[in-house]
């Protein structure tokens, strides 16, 4: 005999009248306590007696104190001398750190910019609880150019770098473009000349852009190449004076020439800087390395993904890295989008290529299984 329609609703009532109260049925049908969470809010107070040095780290209506909150993810206000900070306790006791540090370089006169700010930031994050950290990455001023800002590692990966550089004789750096490979190589390079460690400086690039094609476009092949070591110039305009910078130019001291120019010498007492050595052959590699001679240091620096080879000749850069990492007085370090110092655009351009490439490479692999071990390839073309 079916029960009727009243009896149902008072069987219902009933069962739902029985069932404990704060209770919810889980994903697996097990009863479970639903314990709301309270969020803390910690909130710190920093005092600042320098009005000048506050103001270089407030910025211009107080835009720095926001890079702060939005980097950091606390709340960040100032009333007159003193800085309020509010938010769970990471993100108050990153912003806190940062500006107590920020505050010291600004008292110790190095000029603040809205970059040094966001990556001070981002360094305390990393290194949670580290005190002076920024002092020991800013403060490592390699150059301070007449006309400019001191030149000085902008991040960890950068400090390491610096580090490898002035302790080892061959460094190789890798990394995306933007990381400041190349213009912290130049500025040590410089730095090494005026301090009287090395005698000359030399800057070569494998001007593969134009291979075989030189004889063709106009003008002498100094004129010719010039656009393919451009970047390089650009960069020690920044770092000497131009009529300093002519006159070693002209006398030898700084030679600026194609990695073709490089075979058969022997480069002593020389600071020598390899720039796009993704787009060196094995060979050439080879032939770069063993130019070597004594009281001279060689810093290769390339981007392994952004190698300008026909598809499936390999790289002298990649080729070099798997046979020194077991050889003392090499130093290597990698850099990756985090480490870009250029506009915040180029990291998540950076991050969305790497990520269309890989997703190409592994279908490609799942394609044909045996190619990654059968023909020798490096995923990306190189």
């Amino acid at each position: 005999m079916r029960p009727s329609s009243t009896a149902l609703a008072c069987s219902i009532l009933r069962a739902i009248r029985a069932w404990p109260r704060g209770r919810r049925i889980a994903s697996r049908g097990k009863p479970t306590t639903h314990v709301p969470q309270v969020k803390t809010i910690k909130r710190e107070k920093l005092a600042f007696d320098d009005p000048e040095a506050l103001m270089a780290l407030c910025g211009s209506n107080n835009s720095r104190l926001k890079l702060v909150e939005r980097t950091a993810g606390a709340q960040v206000n100032l009333r007159g001398n003193e800085i309020t900070i509010e938010g769970d306790d990471v993100s108050t006791e990153t912003a806190k750190s940062a500006l107590e540090q920020l505050y010291d370089l600004a008292l110790s006169g190095r000029a603040l910019t809205s970059d040094d700010v966001v990556r001070a930031v981002k360094l305390v994050q990393g290194e949670p609880g580290a005190a002076g950290v920024l002092q020991t990455i800013f403060g490592d001023t390699i150059l301070t150019p007449r006309s400019g800002r001191p030149i000085a590692p902008k991040g960890a990966a950068q400090k390491q770098y610096v580090d490898l550089v002035r302790a080892n004789d061959i460094v190789f750096a890798v990394g995306p473009a933007g990381t400041g490979k190349t213009y912290l190589a130049v500025a040590l390079a410089v730095r090494a000349l005026l301090d009287k460690q090395v005698r000359r400086i030399i800057l070569t690039r494998p001007a593969l852009e134009a291979g075989e094609k030189l004889g063709f476009l106009p003008g002498t092949l100094e004129e010719k190449i010039d656009p393919y070591l451009r970047p390089l110039y650009d960069a020690l305009h920044d770092m000497l004076e131009a009529e300093r910078l002519e006159r070693h130019l002209a006398d030898g001291t700084i030679e600026i020439a194609p990695l073709a120019f490089m075979r058969g010498r022997t480069l002593g007492g020389s600071f020598v800087i390899l720039d796009e050595a993704q787009n060196t052959s094995p060979e050439q590699m080879k032939m770069f390395l063993t130019r070597m001679g004594f009281d001279s240091k060689l810093c290769i620096t390339g981007d392994i993904t952004q190698t300008d080879l026909p598809r499936g000749q390999r790289s002298g850069l990649r080729d070099a890295l798997e046979l020194v990492d077991d050889i003392r007085g090499i130093g290597r370090v990698t850099f990756t989008d985090v480490d870009v110092v250029r506009h915040p655009l180029v990291a998540a351009l950076i991050r969305a290529y790497d990520h269309r490439d890989r997703a190409r490479s592994e279908a490609r692999d799942a394609q044909s299984p045996g190619r990654a071990e059968g023909s020798g390839s490096d995923g990306i073309s190189s």
